[in-house]
């Protein structure tokens, strides 16, 4: 009886110690604690082209909030949602709007395909449309399916992420409610 126990014991203090150091890989800045105005986790950061080939870097947004829209020519519910995307774009928000495509990651055209297809849809005019190459950031924010919408908060904190279609007033009202 003791020997059950005490197999029972080493193996419970195993999957214990195991779990203390579990620890989630992250590309974010360390930010001090005391400037976090928002609940959460510092956003990952990122660089990343736009199809116009200009540079966006996250980092040149400390102190502004950031809302970003993932998603994927290949679906639908994302293409029907472009044109309100873009309308939210195009008012003047507190805050910045990007939309990520990931070129050759979940079954997404590659990059010059997309920009050849891109340059034929309409009413895109305010978005600026981000390459995430190889899908690392889509899959550092959790993305796990299209489109997925993140909110970040002036002080770089990934408030939350949510999957599907989110109309332009509620992305105000989410947008609103963060500092």
């Amino acid at each position: 009886m003791k020997k059950i126990k005490f197999v029972s014991l080493i193996i419970t203090l195993v999957f214990v110690l195991t779990g203390c150091n579990a620890v989630a890989e992250t590309n974010a800045e360390p930010v001090d604690a005391s400037q976090m105005m928002n609940k959460g986790d510092v956003a990952a950061t990122f660089k990343l082209m736009d199809v116009k080939g200009d540079s966006y870097d996250l980092a040149d947004l400390a102190g502004e909030k950031v809302y970003i829209k993932f998603w994927a020519s290949w679906c639908p519910i994302c293409l029907a949602g472009l044109e309100e995307v873009n309308t939210l774009a195009g008012e003047t928000n507190d805050f910045k709007v990007f939309t990520i495509v990931s070129p050759g990651y979940k079954n997404e055209k590659n990059s010059d395909a997309f920009i050849k297809w891109y340059t034929g849809v309409e009413g895109v005019e305010n978005l600026t449309v981000l390459f995430d190459e190889d899908g690392t950031l889509t899959q550092k924010y959790g993305v796990r399916g299209y489109p997925t919408s993140a909110f970040i908060g002036s002080d770089g904190v990934l408030i939350k992420t949510q999957a599907g279609h989110i109309n332009n007033e509620d992305i105000q009202t989410e947008m609103d409610n963060i500092f």
